[in-house]
């Protein structure tokens, strides 16, 4: 796990570094940008095609879906507590609900498979696609809808995922999967190039978000708790609850590792679109992911020990 996160780790270096030399004059956001796009639009519907067609679907699927939506959203209802006892300002409150949701994709995914195996990828795009990816696009925006500020836009934007080329190539991949079609050697051979790209661009991309001149002094108060909610309850109620479900070890240890990701980094772009507090979500992200390095392997050494020994 260490060897993995230090791998990991150098990885992110360099979209930091990228951050502050800029070469040939290319920005952070602009590069993030673009391979964000890449890897949504191309890379990851392939990775999602090739895994899910050749995935076991069926009741662990429902499972994996019951622990990502109960563990997320009590995630969420936690922070929504919180910021009521500290009577937070509307704009960083929706700002640290979404915080609540892990970056189940865009690390856990990297993580799961150097940790586990390729295998572990099905768990992370699971997770993802049936649970994380649904509550953000419905419950998030209604979340930063009601904080923020809403647009015209809003209620095409809310349901946006159900156009979203990963969900288009699950729903292939499913059918395809059921129906029991074998995929031809040169398609395989193609979705596997292309699935090999998404691991190294995700992190390099994950890297060029990490902004360290978001962290500061006054919204070290709201970001500490989000730490332990985020970090520690989370993948601790994850535990408790698939205990009780009928799953091999090894895929319990590597969905509550999931779930015990940082914040997701695609909620900068609803706190900028629907204008909450932007400066506290990115030094949510940026901190939340620094100390993961850290709560990652003692997660991992705990999972591993207490699921398959």
């Amino acid at each position: 796990m260490n060897s993995t996160l230090i791998q990991m780790s150098l990885l992110m270096a360099c979209g930091v570094v990228w951050r502050i030399v800029k070469p040939g004059n290319l920005g952070a956001e602009y590069t993030r940008q673009v391979l964000t796009s890449f890897v949504y639009y191309l890379l990851l519907p392939a990775m999602v095609l090739e895994v899910l067609w050749a995935s076991e679907l069926g009741t662990r699927s429902l499972q994996f879906m019951l622990l990502g939506l109960c563990t997320i959203l009590l995630g969420m209802l936690f922070t929504f507590m919180l910021g009521h006892v500290f009577k937070l300002e509307n704009k960083r409150l929706g700002a640290i609900i979404l915080a609540a949701v892990p970056n189940v994709t865009y690390l856990g995914l990297p993580v799961l498979e150097q940790t586990f195996g390729h295998w572990a990828r099905s768990v992370a795009i699971q997770i993802d696609l049936f649970s994380a990816a649904p509550l953000v696009f419905t419950l998030g925006i209604m979340v930063a809808r009601h904080y923020g500020e809403s647009d015209n836009n809003s209620a095409k934007f809310s349901l946006s995922f159900l156009n979203a080329p990963p969900f288009w190539a699950a729903a292939l991949a499913i059918a395809f999967n059921l129906t029991g079609l074998t995929p031809p050697l040169w398609l395989t051979g193609v979705l596997q190039k292309l699935s090999s790209a998404v691991v190294p661009l995700m992190l390099f991309s994950l890297g060029l978000a990490l902004n360290w001149r978001a962290v500061s002094r006054q919204n070290i108060p709201y970001v500490l708790p989000i730490v332990l909610i985020k970090l520690l309850l989370m993948p601790l109620f994850a535990t408790l609850l698939i205990s009780f479900l009928p799953m091999e070890g090894s895929y319990k240890a590597a969905a509550v590792l999931d779930l015990a990701m940082p914040s997701m980094v695609l909620g900068v772009v609803f706190c900028d679109r629907y204008q909450l507090d932007s400066a506290l979500y990115a030094m949510t992200v940026t901190v939340t992911t620094a100390l993961s390095l850290l709560t990652l392997p003692l997660w991992h050494h705990f999972l591993i020990h207490e699921f398959i020994k």
